[in-house]
């Protein structure tokens, strides 16, 4: 018997700059569920390996689908299509939820979900842009035309984290998302990426979309990272390692045997040394446990137990190049042999 035809899928765009806590802010989202609805994430990496989907929660009732290796907006814009349907087909959920990556722009992503092939199968909802008002004081990050793009073409604005940040920076960042145009539905804050699910039903604003075509401009114009490589798998001591470079950053990312055990506070020593990493994240075989491992510039690592079992992998963002054999030998010496 043939299946009923998807039609109006409620899509919500979660978007941010790096660190901002989408994952986070997703697996919120996925907690609050409701009973019997399947959801399906997309998730997109700036760097080769991917890090982020298996810090998801994937359950019954939940799909979760990566792409790794750019921007969804930029590089692996011609694939999305493609892995939409795929996802949509397979998953046939009651809610779609995207992450891009935190150097995306969202207006191709928009263009893609509105365009003839997915208009009437799915409907594009609430676009969240979650804010780390910590940001609000590195030059490299203001810097960065995605920055501003994404909580322009927002709906809403959340600022997360605010535990971790002073009330100066706080009110900073509620008068920058005042002072966007068109207004936000809301201005939100929260800490640990705690999203209310009645913020994910507000019809995304066309107008909000129509205010900001520069956006699309300049995702057009990005300059793509290198295409990920076929998959290769690793072999005990011996981690597969994928390299990329766009956007002015570069990704180094090692995915190791899932034999492969490391001395906790060894890897962590290395890892926390990383002192001109934008971004440093990590799923790792501790004895039994796998450990998540999450770190931005400026702030203080945060860790958490994974249900990941498939191998160890890390990816580190940096905007200057790194001494990769230095680095890979480092985290082999962290093994326990």
């Amino acid at each position: 018997m043939s299946q009923t035809r998807l039609s109006a899928v409620p899509t919500n765009i979660i978007t941010g700059f790096l660190g901002s806590g989408k994952t986070t802010a997703i697996n919120h989202l996925l907690q609050q569920r409701p009973e019997g609805e399947r959801w399906a994430v997309l998730v997109n990496e700036f760097g080769q390996v991917g890090i982020d989907a298996s810090l998801i929660t994937e359950t019954d009732g939940v799909a979760v689908k990566e792409l790794a290796g750019g921007c969804l907006c930029c590089a692996l814009g011609p694939s999305l299509p493609i892995t939409l349907a795929t996802l949509l087909r397979r998953a046939r959920p009651d809610r779609l939820l995207i992450e891009p990556t935190g150097l995306g722009h969202p207006a191709r992503i928009i263009d893609t979900l509105q365009s003839d092939q997915f208009k009437d199968v799915l409907s594009l909802h609430s676009i969240i842009c979650l804010l780390d008002p910590g940001l609000l004081h590195q030059p490299d990050t203001l810097s960065q035309p995605s920055f501003i793009d994404q909580l322009n073409l927002a709906d809403r604005v959340v600022l997360n984290r605010i535990d971790l940040a002073s009330a100066e920076d706080i009110a900073e960042a509620h008068t920058l998302s005042a002072n966007l145009f068109p207004p936000k539905a809301g201005v939100h804050q929260v800490i640990q990426g705690q999203l209310e699910l009645s913020w994910l039903d507000l019809p995304h604003s066309l107008e909000r979309q129509a205010e900001y075509p520069q956006a699309h401009a300049r995702a057009a114009t990005i300059s793509p990272l290198t295409p990920p490589k076929l998959p290769t798998q690793p072999k005990p001591g011996q981690p597969v390692y994928e390299f990329g470079q766009g956007e002015d950053h570069y990704s180094y990312g090692w995915v190791f045997h899932s034999d492969d055990c490391f001395d906790w506070d060894r890897i962590r020593n290395v890892l926390d040394k990383l002192d001109t990493a934008v971004r440093v994240k990590a799923v790792l075989r501790i004895g039994h446990a796998r450990v998540g491992y999450n770190r931005n510039a400026g702030q203080a690592a945060t860790t958490a137990e994974s249900a990941w079992r498939r191998d160890s992998r890390l990816e580190i963002l940096t905007r200057e190049k790194l001494d990769k054999a230095e680095l890979e030998q480092a985290m082999l010496n962290c093994l326990n042999r």
